[in-house]
């Protein structure tokens, strides 16, 4: 190390950094007293200057499409209001026994709107506490944390507790839960013991739901019949696998999940990206065992279980710890089997 720059005048010296003579300082301007070094930051003239850091976004003030979105439902509302309340008052004119049952029915609707807006709100926090549930035990299995994962599966407990076909799944995860077990371990086993038997089904209703899609877009047709049913075919496989994982979302909370799904997909590279399914198709020789129309259902169906996978993932309460989850290759050997059964009794 040296002392002063050659630019202050002074000659070079070698020193030793422990020496008690030696002080730190920024000021270039300092003189050094006797026997003492002064170390200085050195600037080099070919030294980057640093670059200020990007300002941050400004956060806009107003959100004009809620604004004129909040405001029409305000007016839709108040229009609505009081035509009820016009409608009543004629009623009345007319004669009492109507109007009473007109207020009765406007009692009677709006007990309904309550009971859905109740229903809406208690399927976004079942979703909302699978979502932070999930969360959770996967950041336990990370970090190996026997407590976090202990309650965490506590409430995975508390979630399948009415559920009859998870009696004996539970019963095994509460036995393991009183041993002395690593919580990634812990989280592995309540994948086996307690949610084992729901990934099967899960499977089934995905395999199934490929199925029919590749049987219909096969034989349907227009085109139109076909995008109708794959659409229809896989929003039902969302719901049903939210319903079988303890979600059951209403409206608002199943356009949510479709969303989420949708969102995994893309993070996962796509409907087909991530999986190759054009390549895995011609692996398998599809078009040389089928027609160009079952082909077309097959490559259908597939997309839909890629579907499938996506929402086992969205809608499970728990990562996948022990194995990797349902892959799209589990799937291509049922389908490409069905397909050719289809075929052949369309030949014969």
């Amino acid at each position: 190390m040296t002392g002063k720059t050659p630019q202050s005048g002074r000659k070079p010296a070698a020193f030793r950094l422990d020496d008690s003579k030696v002080r730190m300082t920024d000021d270039d301007t300092r003189k050094p007293a006797a026997g003492e070094a002064l170390i200085t930051q050195a600037v080099l003239e070919d030294e980057e200057p640093r670059l200020p850091r990007a300002a941050s976004t400004p956060k806009s003030g107003f959100g004009f499409g809620k604004w004129l979105l909040l405001g029409l439902t305000g007016l839709l509302s108040l229009a609505a209001g009081l035509a009820i309340d016009s409608l009543i008052r004629d009623l009345f004119a007319r004669t009492d026994w109507l109007g009473w049952t007109g207020v009765a029915l406007a009692a009677l609707a709006v007990l309904g709107l309550i009971g859905l807006v109740a229903r809406e709100l208690a399927g976004l926090m079942r979703l909302g506490r699978i979502d932070h549930l999930r969360e959770r035990l996967e950041a336990a299995a990370d970090s190996d944390d026997t407590r976090a994962a202990m309650a965490g599966l506590k409430d995975l407990l508390a979630l399948y507790r009415d559920r009859p076909e998870t009696a004996i799944g539970r019963k095994a995860l509460s036995g393991h839960m009183r041993e002395v077990i690593d919580g990634r371990d812990l989280v592995k086993l309540a994948e086996r013991e307690l949610l084992g038997p729901l990934d099967l089904e899960a499977r089934r209703i995905v395999a199934n739901s490929a199925k029919r899609v590749s049987v219909v877009t096969a034989v349907s047709p227009r085109a139109l019949v076909d995008l109708l049913a794959v659409l229809f075919e896989n929003l039902r496989t969302i719901r049903r696998l939210s319903a079988l994982y303890g979600g059951r979302p209403g409206t608002l909370g199943f356009l949510r999940l479709a969303r989420h799904v949708m969102a995994h997909l893309a993070v996962t590279g796509g409907m087909a990206a991530g999986d190759n399914l054009a390549s895995q198709a011609l692996g398998h020789g599809l078009a040389a065992r089928l027609s160009a129309r079952l082909g077309e259902g097959v490559i259908n169906g597939l997309l839909t279980a890629r579907i499938g996978i996506a929402a086992i993932s969205v809608c499970r309460p728990a990562p996948f710890v022990g194995g990797n989850g349902p892959r799209i290759s589990d799937f291509m050997g049922d389908l490409v089997s069905s397909s050719k059964a289809d075929d052949t009794g369309d030949a014969s």
